[in-house]
């Protein structure tokens, strides 16, 4: 299994895509790796309705992931995590192997 989601996460992610007109059977949520940001890659999440080439499907806990295959190895030993505390709400994503991550939680360098 290249990443895991935590049961708290994929609560949160069907709650957001029935508020945003999407249907975890029929829909998609992406992941993805983009450069840019504080420590040069961060991450992507959204959801989509159409698989695109260059796309691998995973299935985890009720949710179709699609990855794009450059982002992948990127991904390898990733949780996705939800917080609803105080001090940090919001999705984050926990990587054991990270070299440098960036204060906003959301870039790293590998």
């Amino acid at each position: 299994m290249v990443f895991v989601i935590s049961e708290k996460a994929k609560n949160k992610l069907i709650h957001l895509m029935k508020k945003e007109g999407f249907s975890h059977d029929e829909s998609f949520v992406r992941f993805g790796v983009k450069t840019g940001c504080c420590s040069s890659l961060s991450y992507e999440l959204t959801f989509d309705q159409k698989k695109q080439k260059g796309d691998q499907l995973f299935h985890q806990k009720e949710m179709k992931i699609l990855i794009d295959q450059n982002s992948i190895p990127y991904l390898e030993g990733t949780t996705l995590e939800y917080s609803d505390e105080l001090n940090g709400k919001g999705f984050y994503f926990k990587k054991p192997k990270t070299k440098d991550t960036c204060r906003c939680g959301k870039s790293f360098s590998s």
